[in-house]
């Protein structure tokens, strides 16, 4: 007997076909309204940095469409325009599930930790529970010190098909689009074991968003860059383009005999400069402005450090 995926398939068709059409949406936002009801939609601002504008108190306004969830390809626009009251993750924990990881996929990223450029992708996993917004306190649980939380900024892909055994050739056909990610890791707890799912795991430790940028808007994800800015400090910058495995190389070995589902987050490694790698290191604080960013439309992340 073969094991469910939990979908049911009648009610997702449209995401089972990879030659179908994308959404309607250039860029992706789920949210809250005034109202308490969830949206979904895209910006009517074609330049806004949403994470930035909800920071600072303006007014982001929303193209809402029919459906609230980015894997729903037959939207259409309703004509209504709501503003975000609450911002959510791009994708659910429940739409995203387990987040699969690359560890070590910067060169420079390599260098700076002193490791050897890996042949094969370093693969670890997230729980759904991870998944958070650009918007949501990083709450720091009693079990971890103050002197180990880490930031990592990191380019995150959104599967947007149900994806297995696909060639690097034909891997962005699967992907829905790109958004923003923080790695967030307890660093004295990633020492004490060789698997790190248990440091990088936590609550909260995976904030996503603000948006998703569709594919279409993005065809060459090299030329994105990648900056974290810590209490106005830049502490990462780096390119795409440094990547040791470029993003059809990922998508296509992590299908390997796995099913990626509609929803997969996949998370694709840090620039250079992590807190660890500081002299001295720098770890996250209570209090501190972590500001995590991707050119490109996909935006600013704002989450503020507090203790659980």
């Amino acid at each position: 007997m073969g094991i469910s995926n939990g979908f049911d398939d009648t009610k997702i068709s449209p995401r089972l076909t990879p030659g179908l059409a994308y959404p309607i949406w250039k860029r992706w936002v789920r949210f809250k309204a005034a109202n308490g009801s969830i949206y979904g939609g895209e910006p009517v601002d074609a330049d806004v940095d949403v994470g930035l504008a909800l920071a600072e108190k303006r007014d982001v306004a929303v193209k809402v469409v029919t459906g609230a969830s980015a894997l729903d390809y037959d939207v259409s626009f309703t004509g209504e325009v709501k503003f975000i009251d609450e911002l959510l993750s791009p994708v659910s924990q429940a739409e995203a599930g387990t987040v699969r990881c690359i560890g070590l996929n910067y060169k420079e990223h390599a260098a700076e930790m002193k490791m050897a450029l890996p042949s094969i992708p370093t693969v670890f996993l997230k729980a759904s529970t991870c998944i958070a917004s650009a918007s949501e306190p990083i709450l720091l649980p009693s079990t971890v010190d103050y002197d180990e939380a880490d930031y990592e900024v990191e380019l995150a892909i959104i599967i947007g098909k149900f994806c297995k055994n696909v060639s690097v050739g034909d891997a962005s056909n699967y992907i829905l689009g790109y958004s923003v990610a923080n790695d967030v890791t307890a660093r004295k707890h990633q020492e004490k074991t060789s698997q790190w799912s248990y440091a990088k795991g936590m609550d909260g430790f995976c904030p996503l968003g603000p948006c998703i940028v569709s594919i279409k808007q993005i065809p060459n994800p090299s030329v994105l860059q990648l900056r974290t800015y810590l209490n106005g400090i830049m502490m990462q910058e780096g390119f795409a383009d440094d990547m040791i495995f470029s993003i059809p190389e990922i998508v296509s070995y992590l299908s390997q005999g796995h099913t990626l589902l509609p929803g997969t987050v996949i998370i694709t490694g840090t620039p250079c400069g992590i807190g660890v790698s500081q002299k001295p290191p720098r770890f996250l604080q209570p209090g501190d402005d972590l500001r995590i960013n991707i050119s490109h439309g996909l935006g600013t992340q704002l989450c503020p450090i507090a203790r659980d």
